[in-house]
């Protein structure tokens, strides 16, 4: 088997074992042995892969997408992943936006505060203060999308 493979396959595992292999086999249809021949590296399962809609249900239930995250780094690419997933998909307008927005910035000013406490900003710190920012930023645009709406 190709490192493409084999690379797709660990990631194929990691999505299973995300969901637990009991609702992996009710979201998709599939079997226990089946699921496992997915990701197994024997050479006589070594063309089989899961398939796109098995993918895409496993993922929905997932913490992470791990298949769409390797195909991603596979074409050069890179994921950009929202954790948000929110309860609903109702965006809510503005005020929703602004309660949003007041939540995001907390949070920004929380691991600013944390992150300065002894005067350094570590690298890692600094990777989650760039992380709170995006999704302030990100916030923010919902919001001006928002406005726009109203206004036109």
């Amino acid at each position: 088997m190709n490192g493409t493979g084999s690379y797709l396959k660990k990631h194929t595992e990691a999505l299973v074992k995300d969901v637990g292999i009991e609702v992996a086999c009710s979201l998709t249809g599939k079997s226990k042995a089946t699921l496992g021949r997915y990701y197994s590296d024997s050479p006589e399962h070594a063309d089989r892969f899961m398939p796109v809609d098995s993918v895409a249900a496993l993922e929905a239930k997932s913490a992470y997408p791990h298949v769409t995250g390797a195909l991603a780094e596979l074409g050069g690419g890179r994921l950009s992943y929202d954790e948000s997933r929110r309860n609903s998909d109702d965006k809510g307008g503005v005020n929703s936006d602004v309660i949003a927005l007041s939540h995001r910035f907390a949070m920004l000013m929380g691991e600013y505060q944390q992150s300065i406490q002894d005067g350094i900003i570590t690298v890692n710190e600094a990777k989650r203060l760039l992380k709170e920012t995006v999704a302030l930023q990100t916030v923010l645009i919902e919001m001006k999308l928002h406005l726009e709406d109203e206004t036109s």
